[in-house]
């Protein structure tokens, strides 16, 4: 995307866990993130199982059961939505 340009994060296809682990490194440096972060492995199993490509949002319940799931990015990625929904919660 152009924004990815004009930010500066465009990157090289990984090909290793370790080139994904690179580029998550990187966003969270830029983004001083400190959220937990998990990266999928090669063979995409997160991906296959949530569906998450490019981007996608999901609440974890304490009872490990998906209590929230965003629709997918870029377009349907709205973080708003998650923070609004987390608000409401008792």
């Amino acid at each position: 995307m152009d924004t990815n340009e004009t930010e500066g994060v465009c990157y090289a296809q990984p090909k290793t866990l370790d080139d994904r682990l690179a580029i998550a490194r990187d966003f969270v440096a830029r983004n001083a993130y400190s959220l937990p972060m998990l990266v999928d492995r090669m063979a995409n199993p997160a991906d296959e199982l949530y569906a998450g490509w490019p981007e996608r949002l999901y609440v974890i319940g304490e009872d490990g059961r998906i209590a929230f799931k965003g629709k997918t990015g870029p377009f349907g990625f709205h973080p708003d939505e998650v923070e609004a929904w987390l608000d409401a919660r008792p």
